[in-house]
């Protein structure tokens, strides 16, 4: 796997030295080059660079003596030779980069993502994805993985001197201390303890939040649609629902990524059913509190404040809002700590290097089902899934608008795998219709785009064995079932339609082309059972049936 690492050239969006040096240690070659405008992104990322094992490309500071790859199997006669920064390299036109590393500063566009036709994977080292196209990046196959606990102190951290900070106006009193007055009377604080604290989203930050704030005596409630009440009480929060947080709350601060159901989520409703007074604090993402409301707010005396890393626009054009006298404000510093900078940094590598093993990663943004393939239980009924799905494919013929997909588990051991397997049976749907592009990451959206309906059911009972999986096909009147089982790693065809096997077929790579003038199904299964018998098939996981008073053999 070839990975490739891009960072702004900006010093404070650099990734952390121990990021390479994993890579490194795991065969990663670095290449760096700074600077790099829109175009020249669009460019590099676009070059096939090949060398042994892997391959990094680094935007930024230095981490790496220069040095000179090559791989002893080739000569410098057979490659293009190329210097790039730092690092001398061998250029072969054959293999294209499969990975990109970013951090917030660097824009993942569709263009961007279309241009790395070899893309696999794109980490982002931090927490927020919303400077990648998710959405692009899903249509390509391309998964996404972000390091979602290397930063989550740090913003905990800057939320509680936020809160703290509002409580006694510390940046106020140290600009005026700092001109020359002496004013005491109007700094009057408040304390902390007994007052209540909000925590909208009680994922790892917000949880880190509520443990350190509780003891300062903080009452802490909170809201999040995902973590159960039982959860959140374990760390001393009260869950409950917006509409009772809003009267109760003497701070809100929000934890939450900036999705639709959380954008402007505090706005002119939602402060206006708040105390008096109340104080906001956004560590997370602008976006969630409409600034324009907040600044109306401000002004009213309805929010007494507020401390905000995070704008919508950064650098932020609201200036009447930055410039509010009871508005503190820094510049997204929420994971700018050299702690925070070394985990985010630490995580995407080993994620990086764990997938190219083979094995699951924490940080799996755009798709849910590919931890699920990775269990090696898993594996011999996904391969099952996706050759019945091409078999299915032969046996439908064509890919028609409206395909029915039902997916029937059969035995306790894949009771709970359905909508999974159903994902497998259509990548092997698709990739026989010649979309082979097609994977656990994008097959949901490719499925749409093809007018597949998938649906899949679960009954307790197998017929074959101990557990099994049964593929119907509908497209307008002609209908196709498909069945099949697994014994430890080996893929079996049950049945076709009525005709049932015995002894159980074995599938393995190989295609096999049927014209049978006798469409009953017991001819079909003694012509395949006689061709396996025979040797003549060895078992394969593509099939096509035609109407024809002859018998041809493909692959």
């Amino acid at each position: 796997m070839q990975v490739r690492i891009i960072k702004h050239s900006f010093a404070n969006d650099s990734v952390d030295a121990s990021c390479v040096k994993i890579l490194e240690n795991h065969g990663v070659q670095v290449t760096l080059k700074t600077d790099h405008t829109k175009p020249e992104l669009l460019e590099a990322i676009k070059r096939q660079v090949w060398i042994r094992g892997y391959s990094v490309f680094l935007l930024g500071k230095v981490y790496a003596a220069p040095r000179h790859v090559v791989d002893e199997r080739y000569s410098e006669a057979a490659c293009q030779f190329s210097a790039v920064g730092a690092v001398n390299i061998l250029r072969r036109p054959a293999f294209g980069y499969d990975g990109l590393i970013v951090r917030s500063a660097t824009k993942v566009t569709s263009d961007v993502i279309k241009a790395g036709q070899s893309l696999k994977v794109i980490g982002r080292a931090g927490t927020g994805v919303d400077n990648i196209d998710c959405d692009a990046a899903t249509r390509q196959g391309i998964l996404v993985i972000n390091a979602p606990g290397g930063n989550t102190l740090s913003a905990a951290e800057l939320t509680c001197a936020m809160i703290i900070t509002l409580s006694r106006e510390i940046p106020a009193a140290t600009i005026s201390l700092k001109g020359g007055k002496w004013d005491r009377k109007t700094f009057m604080g408040n304390e902390l303890y007994g007052k209540t604290l909000a925590i909208l989203g009680l994922g790892r930050i917000g949880k880190e939040v509520a443990t350190r704030m509780q003891s300062f005596g903080m009452k802490t409630i909170g809201f999040d649609p995902i973590v159960p009440k039982e959860v959140s009480r374990e760390f001393g929060v009260e869950s409950m629902s917006l509409d009772e947080i809003w009267p109760l709350a003497d701070y809100i601060t929000v934890h939450t990524p900036l999705i639709p159901q959380t954008k402007d989520l505090i706005g002119k409703a939602s402060l206006q059913k708040c105390k008096k007074g109340v104080r906001i604090i956004n560590v997370a993402r602008g976006g969630i509190v409409n600034e324009d409301d907040l600044l109306a707010a401000l002004e009213s005396g309805q929010c007494g404040g507020a401390g905000l890393d995070v704008f919508i626009e950064e650098p932020p054009k609201n200036t009447k809002l930055l410039e509010h006298p009871k508005v503190i404000c820094t510049p997204h510093l929420g994971a700018n700590t050299k702690e925070a900078q070394l985990r985010v940094a630490q995580e995407i590598a080993e994620q990086f290097v764990a997938l190219s093993k083979g094995q699951a990663v924490p940080g799996v943004v755009n798709a849910p089902s590919l931890s699920q393939t990775q269990v090696p239980e898993n594996k011999p009924w996904a391969d099952l899934c996706v050759a019945l799905g091409k078999i299915a494919a032969g046996l439908v013929g064509s890919l028609a608008s409206g395909l029915q997909v039902e997916l029937t588990t059969k035995g306790a051991e894949i009771e709970k795998k359905g909508q999974f397997l159903a994902s497998a049976a259509c990548i092997g749907l698709l990739n026989q219709f010649g979309q082979s592009h097609a994977n656990f990451i994008n097959v949901t959206v490719l499925s749409a785009d093809s007018g597949i309906k998938t649906s899949h059911k679960h009954v307790p009972q197998a017929v074959f064995g101990k557990a099994e999986v049964s593929l119907t096909v509908k497209s307008g009147s002609v209908v196709h079932t498909v069945v099949g089982t697994v014994s430890g790693p080996t893929l079996l065809l049950c049945s076709l339609d009525d005709a049932a096997f015995q002894p159980l077929q074995l599938l393995s790579p190989g295609g096999l082309l049927l014209g049978i003038g006798d469409d009953s199904p017991n001819t079909l299964a003694q012509v395949i059972g006689g061709l396996v018998n025979s040797g003549v098939w060895r078992g394969g996981d593509t099939l096509a049936r035609v109407s024809l008073p002859s018998l041809l053999l493909c692959g």
